[in-house]
């Protein structure tokens, strides 16, 4: 339905300009299954994802044994080994939960690693979508099977610049930095704000 909708507004925006804009749409989901390194990024991807699993359900375990050994020995244990022993079980698992969110959180070493494995094949597919896109002169082209929405659009359609100079930001400052990130971080100092976006700012604080 998202996609339907975002269809129809490009197309009244079409008519309204006067513009013979052409749209396309593919199954992505359905392309890559049929693509051999995709499909080995994807069992390589399985391999990475059971074997860390695997260490996690371990740290757990190692959690769940202490305080059963904890629990059984209780009744004989003073009360500064009985804060020693809840400390450190606090502490594993602890390093169970970190452990888990530096592997399976946002953007975590499995989102990491799945980039990596996909990356030439993501390249190689967004060539070939872009090469067609030329060929039959389409200038929107929507993936049917995601969320991802317009995986391909003409660049002349791209009002970003526009945008951008209207907000007051160096356009191509955000570039280079959305290119190569440490590099603008440590050479291209903040640019000073005109006395009319110093007047402006202050009007919107």
């Amino acid at each position: 339905m998202k996609k339907i909708i975002i269809l129809l507004v490009l197309s009244f925006i079409s008519i309204g300009k006067g513009i013979a804009q052409k749209f396309g749409y593919t199954d992505m989901e359905f392309i890559t299954s049929k693509m051999p390194e995709y499909q080995l990024a994807q069992t390589e991807m399985k391999k990475f994802s059971e074997k860390w699993a695997k260490e996690i359900q371990d740290k757990f375990a190692e959690v769940g044994r202490m305080q059963r050994a904890y629990m059984a020995e209780e009744v004989l244990l003073t009360d500064d080994l009985k804060r020693k022993r809840q400390s450190e079980i606090k502490e594993k698992e602890q390093e169970a939960r970190e452990y888990n969110s530096k592997i399976f959180g946002m953007e975590g070493l499995l989102f990491q690693k799945k980039k990596e494995l996909m990356k030439p094949a993501m390249e190689k597919v967004q060539r070939a979508v872009s090469k067609i896109c030329i060929q039959k002169r389409l200038d929107f082209m929507f993936d049917k099977s995601s969320d991802a929405g317009i995986i391909y659009s003409n660049p002349k359609h791209d009002y970003s610049d526009y945008i951008m100079e209207e907000l007051g930001i160096d356009g191509q400052a955000a570039k280079a930095a959305k290119e190569d990130p440490v590099k603008e971080k440590s050479t291209v100092a903040p640019k000073e704000s005109s006395p009319k976006q110093k007047s402006t700012n202050s009007k919107l604080k």
